[in-house]
């Protein structure tokens, strides 16, 4: 057997003790106190592996960023990991159900932080040679699109040779994603004239009218042929329904293949126009994360992958997926980034969220080859 690939398996419970650890702590990206607290329990594990704490970049709004080194080197490797999720605290709990593990974040991508933490301690107690250093960068702020990590991320990209990035690969396939789409965010403010429903009608000025009018555009413009979907997935406004409301916000999510077509629907968006008489809109948001394309270096970095793959009995794939990762930052900066390479399991962002626990060793194991093999 591989030896790699036995010491995560001799260490599983240990490994997934650790993913409990963190996935007990909530940390919703915009409750800052949470989300720090969840940062201090990575801190502890690294401390507890490493001898040491990682660096960490105070943020006001947003918890704080943490980076760690491992090894020396001119050249580096970056592993990009973010501890923030989409739920608040509280929501979804922690359990077990045979070879699943369930919890907030477990999959999106708690269990990929902590398999990254034990691929780079494998390779010391392994006693592993390293050419480069490794740097960890855990960041809180990716489920929002990265304001305030982003320029992190970019800096420490510009320094490495490679990126990994350990959120879950495709389900059921276990493929890494070397092509992702772009994103693109925002928030459109309509503003109408309040009046009563009945005996002033004809004085208001709605705007959930004028939301529904231009809900129905903005869908109007996806195009599964160019891979273009406008999703508005958020809407609020109005008030008592004996009134005509004078104000609504409608949130839009839009991802794209190429960059040419982020632009086109940004200018778009940017320039709305109002369909009633009298509304008003205000346009804020816009592009988030350009798409995710891959080189010939990134081909070159998943044919080392597939190789060590091969030597745990596995037949990697890759893929190109519509959701965004901060790899996205990294692969446009030409940086050979490789997305996927966290657990396996099913439901991100969903209610039954979960890792596959007899998939770890395989996942863990892979990445640590990988780094070895660099």
């Amino acid at each position: 057997m591989d030896r790699t690939k036995l010491y995560m398996e001799r260490n599983l419970n240990e490994i997934v003790s650790d993913i409990k650890f963190l996935v007990k702590q909530d940390s919703p990206t915009n409750d800052k106190n949470l989300t720090d607290l969840c940062g201090k329990r990575i801190q502890k594990l690294l401390k507890l592996y490493f001898g040491r704490f990682a660096e960490e970049f105070k943020e006001k709004e947003y918890g704080n960023h943490l980076r760690f080194q491992v090894g020396e080197g001119e050249k580096q490797i970056l592993i990009l990991s973010h501890f923030d999720t989409v739920w608040d605290e509280g929501e979804l709990p922690y359990k077990e159900d045979g070879n699943k593990l369930y919890g907030p974040g477990i999959l999106d991508m708690k269990g990929g932080l902590v398999q990254a933490i034990w691929a780079v301690k494998a390779c010391l107690e392994l006693d592993s040679s390293f050419s480069k250093k490794i740097v960890f960068l855990f960041t809180s702020d990716e489920e929002i699109g990265s304001p305030t990590g982003r320029k992190l991320i970019e800096k420490e990209a510009a320094n490495s040779s490679y990126v990994f990035v350990t959120e879950p690969p495709v389900a059921k396939t276990g493929a890494l994603k070397t092509e992702r789409k772009g994103s693109s965010r925002y928030y459109i403010d309509i503003k109408g004239k309040a009046a009563h429903s009945g005996n002033h009608h004809k004085d208001g000025i709605s705007a959930i009218k004028e939301a529904a009018e231009q809900i129905i555009y903005l869908e109007s413009l996806t195009d599964y042929e160019k891979g273009t979907t406008i999703n508005v997935g958020a809407i609020e406004g109005g008030g008592p329904v004996n009134v005509v409301s004078d104000h609504a916000t409608i949130g839009v999510d839009v991802r794209t293949e190429s960059e040419e077509e982020q632009e086109r629907i940004d200018h778009i968006i940017e320039e709305l126009q109002p369909y009633t008489e009298g509304a008003e809109l205000e346009v804020h948001g816009g592009i988030s994360r350009p798409p995710m394309h891959k080189n010939e270096d990134t081909e070159a970095l998943f044919k080392q992958a597939k190789r060590a793959a091969a030597e745990l009995g596995l037949e990697l794939k890759e893929a190109s997926a519509g959701g965004g990762s901060d790899g996205n930052f990294t692969a446009s900066m030409g940086i050979p980034t490789l997305d996927g390479l966290g657990a396996e399991g099913f439901g991100i962002h969903a209610r039954n969220e979960h890792i596959l626990k007899d998939r770890i060793p395989y996942r863990a194991a892979l990445l640590s080859k990988l780094i070895q093999s660099l």
